[in-house]
């Protein structure tokens, strides 16, 4: 008997409830789904290869073909992408290895139809606006065939449209903003199709990547602004982390979380250092407007949302419970305008910095976790290093200072070993 047939036998006698049936049936759905994640990469791949083949093979007589056979040619990738798609949707709907390598062959024969046919017949265009038609044309396959591997290469892709309009006049910043939107439904179906699922995970990660790197393209003339702005930003993800549908995920699934914290700790870090405070005076912001100024708009937003979430995270755990990084871009706020009168704030910013890396280690002892108990002594590791190049001290004090975090990383790694050899014990 299948355990199907046993989960809707014990539903059906009242021994367990329906919803816990579905769960377990989810969870070894997934189970199966983990099993077969090797044959969905190695299809991924060789749609890939495929597809680079052909387009290679093309390549190598391109200059001796006519423009009719050249044009013939253009359109076999996505022929023979549309004809795996069609046959994947009819007869293999439930494979997810089909349903991945046949969206990967259609998603880049759609882009080298674009390319070869712009190439014949000279259609004027810059990498930007090629990237937005090549996206925009492939993301309805995403939801067709329900294809994550094209829904990651979209993320990418939008992406990469926007780096080259960094700090240029322009609107492809709200032409980001859409193109993200119209993949996000997407991402919502896959976590609840897949919650523990690789591909979601995987999502997890570039989402707010994508979403890093599209800040800077929002910097005009106000860039200071925009450290309230990655700061807000980094702390929307780690609230993000701590909802509940990230609970039971272990530490290493949950990006928001790690990007969130890795990325308030880099921009402290940074900000040890004298060089932003003392740059960050009055007068650098007369020649443009504040208040009305994009950077300081952006700033107001992200920080009202993380706020917002913030708020939402008291209402449903006690203030106790919160960690360290949680509050730092709200502290950072007034910070940030007092060291536009005095750049004494730096020192502020290393106690801060040194209060987190000693209240993690607590946490991580706590909660006997290795990992997170050698990140915090990775962040003093992190801040001596920063005040071996900032400050006058001599070798001999430079060296003391490193042998002591040395022994530091030693002889707490050593306690926790030996804690966990007498709870086992017990």
């Amino acid at each position: 008997m299948s355990i199907k047939n046993d989960i809707l036998e014990l539903i059906k006698n009242d021994v367990i409830s329906p919803e816990t049936g579905n769960r377990i049936m989810d969870y070894y759905a997934s189970k199966t789904t983990s099993k077969n994640r090797l044959v969905i990469v190695f299809g991924i791949l060789g749609a890939t290869l495929v597809g680079l083949g052909i387009i290679l093979i093309i390549a190598h007589n391109w200059d001796e073909l006519s423009r009719m056979t050249k044009t013939f040619l253009a359109f076999i990738p996505l022929i023979i992408g549309q004809l795996a798609t069609g046959y994947t949707i009819l007869k293999k709907p439930n494979s997810t290895a089909w349903r991945e390598a046949a969206g990967t062959f259609l998603f880049f024969g759609i882009g080298a139809s674009i390319a070869m046919v712009s190439q014949i017949y000279n259609i004027p265009g810059d990498i930007s606006s090629f990237i937005l038609t090549w996206m925009l044309l492939a993301l309805p396959v995403a939801y067709l065939l329900k294809s994550s591997a094209i829904s990651i290469f979209y993320i990418l892709g939008i992406t990469y449209y926007l780096m080259p309009h960094y700090m240029s006049p322009g609107n492809e910043e709200f032409i980001y903003l859409g193109l993200l939107a119209l993949v996000l439904p997407y991402y919502y179906l896959l976590y609840k199709r897949s919650p523990y699922g690789n591909f979601t995970n995987l999502h997890h990660l570039l989402i707010p990547i994508s979403l890093m790197i599209s800040l800077g393209s929002w910097i005009k003339d106000n860039a200071e602004f925009m450290t309230i702005a990655y700061f807000s930003l980094f702390g929307i993800f780690y609230l993000i982390g701590q909802f509940d549908l990230f609970k039971g995920q272990k530490l290493r699934n949950n990006a928001y979380k790690i990007l969130g914290s890795l990325g308030t700790v880099i921009l402290l870090l940074i900000l040890t250092f004298k060089g932003f405070w003392d740059d960050l005076t009055r007068p650098n912001f007369q020649e443009h407007p504040i208040l009305t100024s994009t950077e300081f708009i952006l700033a107001t937003i992200l920080s009202l949302v993380a706020i917002a979430l913030l708020i939402n995270n008291l209402r449903k755990h006690p203030i106790q419970e919160m960690k360290p990084i949680t509050p730092v871009f709200l502290i950072f706020i007034p910070v940030f305008f007092i060291g536009m009168s005095t750049p004494s704030v730096v020192i502020f910013i290393n106690i801060l910095l040194l209060w987190i890396s000693v209240m993690t280690i607590r946490e991580g002892a706590k909660m006997n976790n290795l990992g997170v108990l050698n990140y915090g002594l990775l962040i003093i590791a992190a801040l001596v290093t920063a005040r071996f190049f900032d400050t006058d001290l001599s070798f001999v004090m430079r060296g003391l200072l490193f042998i002591s975090v040395g022994l530091g990383f030693f002889m707490v790694n050593y306690w926790m070993l030996q804690k966990r050899k007498k709870h086992e014990l017990q």
